[in-house]
């Protein structure tokens, strides 16, 4: 890995009894797509938090682009760009004064912001939308106005907060190629590269990160990449179709070599012991069907991340 432009040593954070974030570390290099993955209230808001600056922890360092997070605050500051899970627009304001604003506050001057902006506006698609009002706009494109804010600043690293919660499967396609291109192609100004930490509570945006840190409690259950996670679980997630989906999970749940089974859609995905699977591929549709069950299908499939987070979940039960 290159020099990190985020690096966080053992980070902890309380709120009175409650434990947000416990002996947490990552490093994040210019070119990669971090993820936070986890369910509500694993820690992945309060993490970022602590990053951006917004927290301070109880204990822990924290480094942006080489500046100590405490004691060189304003220096690590100016090289973050941050979308925060609640972010707001000014609804009576045009999209142009949106940024002006935010870049103001950020201290840049009309000659800085004002070429900057148009170049991220070309940059998130909405260069000709500059004079319509926020209130206005789409989801999505209000979106896309909260990454060009956090943009502006021609930030190194760029902490996203589930910025795509609670819109369409079209607009999170959207936005996400938007945060490819920013690291395989960052905009002008973005010196040797750009880094993006984002949460999220969604495995099909986990699989697009270069690396993860599956989080539950404030911790790390495990992290890597993608492939790194799945490969956990290889040869040990069968999947089961048939009916009626009662009799075939309590069937499979009393297979001493079947760990869990849950749901998936209209099917079943079981977890089994290793080198179990061909095993319980031979006898468990027998059992299904003495149990007045209908088996279609039972076949050995790739791991998917919700296997492995399903997995790691219970493993802390």
């Amino acid at each position: 890995m290159t020099q990190p432009l985020a690096k966080a040593l053992h980070l902890r954070k309380t709120f009175g009894q409650t434990l947000a974030v416990d002996d947490l570390s990552l490093e994040v290099a210019a070119g990669e797509i971090y993820g936070l993955v986890g369910a509500d209230g694993a820690g992945k808001t309060t993490t970022i938090r602590l990053l951006v600056g917004a927290l301070r922890p109880d204990s822990g360092q924290i480094e942006i682009c080489g500046y100590d997070l405490k004691r060189q605050v304003e220096q690590a500051r100016a090289h973050i760009g941050y979308l925060s899970q609640r972010f707001s627009l000014y609804e009576d304001l045009t999209v142009l004064e949106n940024i002006r604003f935010f870049a103001e506050v950020r201290g840049l001057s009309a000659e800085e912001w004002r070429p900057r902006s148009l170049e991220i506006l070309e940059f998130v698609g909405l260069e000709q939308f500059t004079e319509r009002r926020a209130g206005q706009l789409s989801g999505g494109m209000k979106q896309k106005l909260g990454l060009a804010i956090a943009l502006v600043t021609r930030p190194r690293l760029l902490l996203l907060d589930e910025p795509t919660t609670g819109v369409d499967p079209a607009t999170r396609q959207d936005f996400w190629q938007l945060i490819i291109r920013l690291v395989s192609d960052p905009p002008k100004g973005a010196g040797e590269g750009v880094a993006v930490i984002i949460s999220t509570p969604y495995m099909d945006e986990a699989a697009r990160c270069h690396r993860l840190g599956f989080m539950r409690s404030g911790r790390f259950l495990m992290e890597g990449t993608p492939g790194e996670l799945r490969s956990a679980l290889k040869e040990r997630i069968l999947e089961l179709r048939g009916e009626p989906l009662t009799i075939l999970r309590q069937a499979a749940e009393e297979d001493v070599d079947v760990e869990e089974a849950h749901a998936f859609g209209d099917r079943l995905h079981l977890r089994v012991r290793p080198g179990a699977a061909p095993a319980v591929i031979a006898r468990l549709p027998d059992h299904i069907r003495a149990r007045g069950g209908r088996v279609d299908d039972l076949r050995l499939i790739p791991p998917g991340l919700e296997d492995v987070f399903i997995a790691l979940s219970k493993s802390e039960d």
